[in-house]
């Protein structure tokens, strides 16, 4: 049965809202039966400004409440190069959206409760969405871009990839994506790691091309990120209006202070450099495993550069967000990754939250704990403002008010319990 929302207040928590510098003891959030958070205070406040409703009261015993996850890199159905694409290219597209679903389901349990897709096949994901929407699937809310846009034999061609050649091929293929239902466009401007007949530094797009992209993109309201990796690269597609860089596996000092100066993202999806066990557990060829690994100290490098010079970061895994990783997910790995890497902590946990809802336009309504926003929800039994890793100690999911995960039973009926 999937879960619906009701008329909940949990009490007895210690609340990082995304807006202040630490966890706040004994408070409340009243959450109504709409799935929006209709009160934020002290428990004994928000108790009695709920009273009339007849809540369930939740009473967390002192544990964390924060907001949801957002991963802003993510392949739901993702399918590498070795056993996971040729899984991927042998479904159906019932078979595929199932897969999906699955991996949707396990994203959502990972406390992920939005996502931005960056390339999908064959138009599932709108299908997916739209089932999850309707309440049909457990899933994360979804932003997609469709399909990735790449030239002929570009990045991506044999997965996600739409390919296209020349400005006008480019605009089609744009408008295919916009008349589809997409939120954002995501083109592949370079190689990367997962493309035979390519290096990371191999530029794919001519200066027309890009600004096509750019220029019916924009036309229609829609933001545009890239795959990316080399510096030129990245700077011919900043100078043309680019939104934001994913991967960016050999930013340089200069070029992050140009990124900062014009507001461009970075989505760094650190850890596809560094998983070298989730590759050879996904069963990818050996180029793609060394090409990947032998990236990953330039990689660092890039991170560390956008850090230093204020480039706006968010949280992106490319791994599927809720692979195994290091005894946890790819998702608390990458941001502790970028913890490492130089980044504070609160900075880690809004690049999770408040910042992605701010690049998808969202921020009026998720991202933080406050009135009028979506309950949009996780609690974790440890401090995650003092300590990144407390994301591991994940107990509680819920989206939109509905309870999807509750590993202590909190949210059970009394009589149940």
């Amino acid at each position: 049965m999937i879960p619906t929302a009701t008329e909940r207040v949990l009490v007895n928590c210690a609340l990082y809202d995304g807006v202040g510098s630490s966890s706040v003891t004994d408070r409340g959030v009243w959450i109504g039966a709409d799935g929006t958070i209709r009160a934020v205070g002290g428990s004994d406040d928000v108790l009695t400004e709920a009273k009339s409703v007849r809540p369930q009261i939740v009473d967390l015993g002192g544990r964390y409440l924060l907001p949801g996850l957002v991963n802003m890199h993510v392949h739901l159905g993702l399918g590498l190069p070795g056993g996971m694409a040729e899984a991927v290219h042998r479904a159906n597209l019932a078979e595929l959206v199932l897969l999906m679903a699955d991996s949707a389901r396990q994203t959502l349990h990972s406390g992920i409760t939005t996502v931005r897709l960056v390339g999908e096949t064959r138009y599932a994901d709108f299908a997916l969405r739209k089932a999850i929407e309707a309440g049909a699937v457990d899933g994360p809310r979804i932003f997609t871009a469709g399909h990735a846009l790449c030239c002929t034999g570009g990045h991506g061609w044999d997965a996600d990839g739409l390919e296209a050649d020349g400005a006008d091929g480019f605009r089609r293929a744009v408008r295919e994506q916009l008349r589809a239902g997409a939120d954002l466009i995501k083109v592949c401007v370079s190689g990367g790691i997962a493309g035979e007949h390519e290096q990371i530094d191999t530029p794919q797009l001519t200066d027309d091309e890009m600004a096509a992209v750019l220029g019916i993109a924009h036309d229609w309201g829609r933001k545009v990120t890239a795959h990316a990796g080399p510096a030129d690269t990245i700077e011919r597609a900043v100078e043309l209006g680019l939104d934001c860089v994913e991967h960016g596996y050999q930013l340089t000092d200069e070029l992050t202070r140009t990124m900062a100066a014009r507001g461009v993202w970075y989505v760094p999806t650190i850890t596809v450099s560094r998983c070298e066990q989730f590759f050879v557990d996904s069963g990818v060829p050996t180029w793609m495993m060394d090409r990947a690994l032998s990236a990953g100290p330039r990689h660092w490098e890039s991170l560390q550069y956008a850090l230093r010079n204020g480039v706006p970061i968010a949280l992106g895994s490319d791994m599927p967000p809720h692979a195994r990783y290091d005894e946890t997910t790819a998702t608390v790995r990458e941001l502790e990754f970028m913890v490492e890497a130089g980044m504070p902590t609160l900075d880690a946990l809004r690049a999770a939250t408040i910042r992605p809802a701010e690049w998808l336009g969202v921020a009026g309504t998720q991202g933080t704990v406050e009135v009028g926003k979506r309950a949009d929800l996780i609690a974790l039994t440890a401090d995650p403002t003092r300590d990144i890793a407390a994301l591991r100690t994940l107990h509680l999911v819920l989206k939109d008010g509905a309870v999807y995960r509750d590993d202590l039973g909190l949210t059970a009926p009394r009589d149940a319990r």
